[in-house]
């Protein structure tokens, strides 16, 4: 009865996992009460994942990558070590290699999101379609994960799970000589293919990639109209949807912020729907004089159009523009939001938002340049780097440089000289304590407690054994490196629907049962899996990816030509290498 229990629960989570129906952290703990209340687990079994060494070294690398991000320090070594190269083909290949090292010691998104604007700059420069880059680069940040312990969250979930299982954890650099093979087989792949299988989007005008449906108008207010007097953002056209885009008073134009006010004689240059303009035409104390401005207007002068992607550690994730309170926070106006797999250009207003969204904005030149500084977003286009912290970025670095030394040395545990190295971060001003609750990533810190919980449950119920047995029935006669192979390519699958972490704690309980059944080791079945689900790139649905669809105009199957033939060749290549540097025996 347990394992039918576990086996269905498994099932539906995978289901839940892969529709997005509830947040993967709220599936999590629901998992976790229903094994709890059901007792195939205890309460100590069920939060154990939760208090073990790997989730306190994860936790710090996010506080760590959040404060050389919030430095501007990754900023200027990403976009001077970018900026070297002149050649476009070269560019291609070193854009790629510099990702991969800096992702195997960050947070593979993170890095992806910090090297999205000078790559786009340089491509620019280079009249080099970003179509043609942007994949690489997502491609190179997972794939340079694979060569250390804290490259990315997979390895260190797995190294946890392997050590409570009663194996040595994941030394920090035992990975490496596979990780780069794997770096290297991607470079040179992309390179000798990239103009065949990459697609050459090119670069097009604001409006036609965002097809903007909206008409922007020129409106009088007359001295009698009721508009007179009130706030600009809180006026009786702001609650019928139209946008104040720009005031022209006494023949010189501004921006309105939150304490701007309707005068007599305004001109308000407005956004608004067809609907909205037959009203406003239709109000005898409003006046408009031109239906349409021509978008080339809006783009000269003072005024011009910009696109900004939202990052990871954002405080505008999972909120609307309403409720952020963009306009008046930024002085910026969102024309239109292009989101994975499409644009939204209308009722944008009470959209919530989500890592990789970008967004086009409306404002002058001087407050696009006074956000470059935000950490909410990143916007595409000339890059210019925050050096006010370049000092404090310096100090982190050096502090999380001896906390690896350290801990690879062993002259303490890995998680403690993490811990130290994030608290001295904090306490060096690099990041603040209200940002560090920001930065560190929840969700995943709850999905990987809580699905080593569920391995545990699978140990308990016998439900791992139940189907190692029915694993090794169909494959075991064909050897070990069948059986093996039948991990990794389940884990590959899995890894579309699911988090690569998530993926391979649910594979990982059946995988070590059945190579003790077999007896070989189970380390080797560990690693093979732990590998299997970074190498998977055949869908757009690993963060990194998702962050590059927008600014790169992709589509899914451009993924697919792309990601396919590398997963393939890079499971071929596992397949040889972690036999011989893991023997079965």
């Amino acid at each position: 009865m347990e394992i039918a229990i576990v086996i269905g629960l498994l099932v539906i989570a995978i289901i839940l996992f892969a529709t997005e129906k509830f947040s993967v952290d709220v599936v999590t703990i629901g998992l976790i009460l229903v094994l709890s209340l059901s007792g195939i687990i205890t309460p100590k079994e069920a939060f154990e994942g939760f208090s073990s060494d790997f989730i306190i070294i994860l936790a710090s690398i996010f506080i760590i990558s959040g404060a050389l991000a919030e430095t501007g320090l990754l900023d200027k070594v990403g976009s001077q070590m970018i900026k070297v190269v002149k050649s476009k083909t070269l560019f291609v290949g070193y854009t790629m290699f510099v990702t991969g090292v800096l992702s195997a010691f960050m947070n593979n998104t993170t890095v992806t999101a910090l090297v999205i604007g000078p790559v786009i700059g340089m491509c620019r420069k280079l009249k080099l379609s970003p179509s043609k880059v942007l994949i690489p680069v997502a491609f190179a940040s997972i794939l340079g994960g694979t060569c250390t312990l804290i490259g990315t969250s997979t390895n260190i979930a797995v190294s946890g799970y392997i050590a409570q299982a009663g194996m040595k954890p994941l030394g920090f650099f035992e990975v490496l000589v596979i990780g780069l093979i794997f770096l290297a087989t991607g470079i040179i792949f992309i390179l000798l293919f990239y103009k065949r299988l990459l697609p050459n989007y090119k670069e097009t005008d604001y409006n036609d990639r965002y097809e903007i449906a909206q008409y922007l108008s020129e409106i009088v207010v007359s001295e009698k109209s009721k508009l007179v007097g009130q706030l600009a953002f809180h006026s009786d056209l702001s609650k019928q949807e139209v946008r104040i885009l720009k005031i022209i008073r006494n023949k010189e134009d501004f921006i309105p912020n939150s304490a701007t006010r309707i005068h007599g004689n305004d001109i308000l240059i407005v956004e608004c729907s067809v609907e909205d303009l037959i009203k406003i035409k239709e109000s005898p104390q409003l006046h408009v004089l031109a239906d349409t401005i021509k978008h080339k207007e809006i783009e000269s002068g003072k005024i011009i159009l910009a696109e900004l992607i939202i990052t990871p550690g954002s405080g505008l994730i999972n909120r609307s523009l309403k409720e952020a309170r963009f306009r008046q926070n930024y002085d910026l106006v969102v024309l239109a939001v292009q989101r994975f797999g499409g644009t939204v250009s209308q009722k944008i207003g009470g959209l919530k938002l989500k890592i990789g969204d970008t967004l086009l904005v409306q404002g002058t030149q001087e407050d696009i340049d006074n956000n470059r500084a935000t950490n909410d977003f990143s916007i595409i286009g000339d890059f210019r780097v925050n050096m006010f912290k370049e000092k404090k970025g310096i100090f982190a670095a050096t502090i999380f440089l001896v906390a690896v030394i350290a801990g690879t040395l062993e002259w303490a545990p890995l998680s403690i000289t993490f811990m130290a190295a994030a608290l001295l971060t904090v306490l060096s001003g690099a990041i603040n304590v209200e940002r560090v609750y920001q930065v560190i990533n929840w969700k995943l810190l709850i999905l990987i407690g809580g699905m080593t919980a569920f391995g545990t449950a699978m140990e308990n119920s016998g439900a791992s054994n139940f189907l190692a047995e029915n694993i090794l029935n169909l494959l075991g006669d064909l050897g070990p490196m069948y059986v093996l192979g039948g991990f990794v390519i389940l884990v590959i699958l899995l890894t579309q629907p699911m988090s690569n972490a998530a993926a391979a704690l649910v594979v990982l309980p059946v995988a070590i049962d059945t190579a003790n059944l077999m007896n070989v080791d189970p380390r080797t079945f560990a690693i093979a899996i732990m590998l299997g689900a970074s190498v998977s790139l055949i869908a757009p649905f690993e963060p990194s990816c998702i962050l590059v669809f927008g600014p790169g105009k992709y589509k899914f199957m451009d993924f697919l030509k792309v990601g396919l033939p590398l997963t393939l060749i890079l499971f071929i290549l596992l397949m040889i290498l972690v036999p011989i540097f893991w023997p079965f025996q």
